[in-house]
């Protein structure tokens, strides 16, 4: 199931992306224009969810190393990520969540949304993987010129559109679901001891960020695929204390 799922969300990455580069999408209405933002921006955001997973050993548990390559492959292409480091800094983040030698938490704890989404972006970029974002936009700026009739200037404001601004949003959308909301009563003053949960019905949750914001499940369940933290949710709910999920 696992490696059904995930593999659905890379195909529907690329169905997506084949979509909207091909079509003539970027000149019809402006709800349209938006639908299809948003669609290239949930897919993205699934790319990273797979990699995430790949990252607990949950698509492939048994050889780990296709496990390992089917995420590789969803982070090389989600931003140019390289797997192994982002894998490193993963597992220093559940170790330690919440403090210092956590990668994903604020240096300072004062600091607002905005610093806090800045220092989250500058611990996972690089020379190399900005390198390599880039060379993958310019082929992409190849082929659309070379599949459609457009022009560089026209070619270059529709990878803008349906490439680099739904990476730019599911980067927002992964640190707001996925690490500010749920980790910020981990700072000054209050300083709790554990994540939370965003209280979201499942259908709003997958919408959201595919269950990334039932958070305290994660954590507390490592081993669970995205698509099963609703039923962790809900038993959280029917056995915890609700000062403790909330």
């Amino acid at each position: 199931m696992s490696l059904l799922l995930n593999g659905a969300l890379i195909l529907g990455w690329g169905c997506s992306l084949a979509l909207a580069l091909g079509s003539s999408i970027t000149h019809s209405s402006v709800w349209l224009l938006v639908a299809m933002v948003l669609l290239r921006t949930q897919m993205q955001t699934g790319l990273f969810i797979v990699a995430h997973d790949a990252m607990h050993g949950l698509i492939c548990p048994d050889r780990i190393k296709i496990n390992n390559a089917i995420g590789a492959l969803a982070l090389m292409v989600y931003a140019g990520v390289p797997y192994a480091a982002c894998h490193r800094q993963h597992q220093r983040h559940h170790g330690q969540p919440g403090t210092a030698d956590d990668p994903d938490f604020p240096s300072d704890q004062r600091r607002g949304v905005l610093q806090w989404y800045w220092q989250f972006l500058l611990r996972y970029l690089s020379a190399g993987q900005m390198l390599r974002l880039l060379g993958g936009w310019g082929v992409l700026l190849l082929l659309t010129m070379t599949g459609t009739t457009l022009g560089p200037g026209g070619a270059a404001v529709r990878v803008l559109l349906v490439v680099t601004l739904p990476l730019l949003l599911s980067s927002w959308q992964l640190f707001l679901v996925g690490t500010y909301l749920p980790h910020r009563g981990q700072r000054l003053p209050e300083l709790n001891a554990h994540p939370i949960s965003l209280n979201l019905p499942p259908w709003l949750s997958l919408l959201a960020c595919f269950h990334f914001g039932y958070h305290r499940e994660h954590h507390d369940n490592p081993g669970l695929n995205w698509y099963q933290l609703p039923s962790a949710r809900a038993l959280s709910l029917a056995l915890a204390v609700p000062e403790q999920l909330r």
